[in-house]
Formats: C-alpha cells, sequence, structure tokens
C-alpha cells in the first residue's frame, strides 16, 4: 500500500512501528477527557475489536492486557479514529469506573507547572 493509499484511502492498514507497536490514546466518549494513552500491537487491535473493551500490550509485562481485567473497570469501545498515516488511534470509551490504577478517573491527574522556578513541578488537577 503505498502512501497516498493509506492517507486517503478507506482501506485500514495499520502502521506499526519496528517494535509491531502502535499508540493509542482513550478518551471519555462523554466528557471528552483522556483517560490512558498505552500502545496496541495486531492482537490487542484485534481483542478490542473483537469484544469491545480496550485491550493493549504491555511492554513492560510483555503481555495483553485488557484495561480493567483486574479491577473490574473495563473501558467499553465506543468509537475508534484512526490518524491519517493509520499509526495512532484515538478510542472514545465509556469507563466502568476509575481509568487509572491509582484510583483517579484519569491517568493525567497532575499538569507540569510552567510557571515554577523549577522545571519539573507537578500540580495536582484531579483528585
Amino acid at each position: 500500500m503505498n502512501a497516498q493509499e493509506r492517507e486517503e484511502g478507506t482501506q485500514f492498514a495499520p502502521k506499526f512501528d519496528g517494535n509491531g507497536l502502535l499508540s493509542a490514546v482513550v478518551l471519555d466518549a462523554e466528557s471528552k477527557q483522556v483517560l490512558v494513552v498505552a500502545f496496541m500491537n495486531a492482537e490487542a487491535l484485534t481483542a478490542t475489536r473483537k469484544t469491545g473493551k480496550v485491550t493493549f500490550w504491555s511492554r513492560s509485562r510483555q503481555k495483553l492486557w485488557m484495561k480493567g481485567e483486574t479491577s473490574g473497570h473495563v473501558l467499553h469501545v465506543e468509537e475508534i479514529l484512526v490518524d491519517c498515516d493509520q499509526d495512532a488511534l484515538v478510542i472514545y470509551a465509556k469507563p466502568a469506573g476509575p481509568t487509572c490504577h491509582t484510583g483517579r478517573t484519569s491517568c493525567f491527574y497532575r499538569r507540569l507547572d510552567l510557571e515554577a522556578d523549577d522545571a519539573t513541578a507537578l500540580e495536582s488537577v484531579l483528585s
């Protein structure tokens, strides 16, 4: 498949990186809040599409993991968007509880303080 077909065509042809992964950004289908960013390989993508529950590839554990498989706080897929060169996904999902392992709604619960003298200062934006 050439670049023109990949970018303008109607055929889904995911472009995995050298490690066989693509990025997946999951947003709450209602609030549009970013919940989590992780990676999918072909198997995780297939599982997500087949079950309707977001499944990732864990780079640290080297195995598939369905978000919420132990907590029950799964992410139910509502819609999947594919970027122009098909190497990243945006997934709109309905969460069945907190998404972050810390118990927070989102994994993105801190903001980098751009005004602080210390370039590493974080402030909490979610409880």
